[in-house]
């Protein structure tokens, strides 16, 4: 019984964990030149200070002049402060809180096949991928399903390519990572698949995530009365080798830059 208690215990405890792993932490915010901020040190209101971050990331505060805060968290900043209070004598073990009213210093820039592309303030701390990309109107006609993250997380280079519809229609969320003051997103053009010869509609078409040749050849119209459906080709390049030319089978995937035939009949 007691083996049994202990078995139930360990599976609720996996269980109660599962959710916290999936979860990914939000990044601490990082202050920055033109974000304002309201600092209280507890039992000194003479202390308290409504400031704005400077160009060079520093402030002004009353006893200790000029400080920097730009770059540090939260945290750092509340430490950095009560340190400097500290040392100068003016009191001991000061409690310091800062409080973001208003995120001005960070931006993010969003480039690409995009509604409306250009660099956009993050007004909030955590802000996602998928929020800053609304920023800018959303994927324009033509963009691709994916969007590249570049920027530099602890002074390294970071980047992530996310499937924005795989996120919602998927359930990726996980993919749907926060973005830091000096990232870029960038969404290219969508894949696309070109048909000629023999066909109704000839000419270049997006290609649409699963699609078949055979639903490749329904975009182009189908076949002509003089078109034969049986002799289609493909022209396909593989990297960056030569193009080759293939017969596939019409429930064959199409791959992007894919060239479809179709050649006239001989009967």
């Amino acid at each position: 019984m007691r083996l049994l208690v202990m078995s139930f215990a360990v599976l609720l405890l996996t269980w109660l964990a599962g959710p916290a792993r999936a979860a990914e932490a939000a990044p601490e915010y990082a202050l920055a030149s033109g974000d304002t901020i309201k600092i209280t040190v507890f039992q000194n209101p003479d202390l308290t200070l409504e400031t704005r971050v400077s160009e060079n990331g520093a402030i002004t505060y009353p006893l200790l002049g000029e400080v920097k805060l730009g770059g540090l968290t939260m945290a750092g900043a509340e430490r950095r402060l009560a340190d400097g209070l500290e040392r100068g004598g003016f009191l001991k073990q000061p409690q310091v809180n800062i409080e973001l009213l208003q995120v001005r210093g960070n931006q993010v820039s969003v480039l690409g096949l995009v509604n409306r592309p250009g660099r956009y303030p993050l007004d909030a701390a955590n802000i996602r991928l998928s929020e800053a990309l609304a920023m800018a109107g959303g994927v324009a006609p033509g963009g691709a399903d994916t969007v590249v993250l570049s920027g530099v997380r602890q002074g390294k280079p970071y980047r992530v390519q996310a499937d924005i519809a795989a996120m919602f229609l998927d359930d990726q969320r996980s993919a749907d990572v926060y973005v830091a003051g000096g990232d870029t997103l960038y969404v290219h053009r969508a894949p696309v698949f070109y048909i000629y010869g023999e066909v109704q509609r000839p000419g270049v078409y997006r290609l649409e995530r699963g699609m078949t040749v055979m639903q490749g050849l329904a975009q182009g119209g189908g076949p002509t009365l003089r078109g034969s459906e049986k002799s289609l080709k493909v022209v396909r390049r593989y990297g960056d080798a030569k193009a080759e030319e293939i017969a596939p089978a019409k429930s064959d995937a199409l791959k992007a830059d894919d060239v479809i035939y179709v050649p006239e009949s001989l009967f």
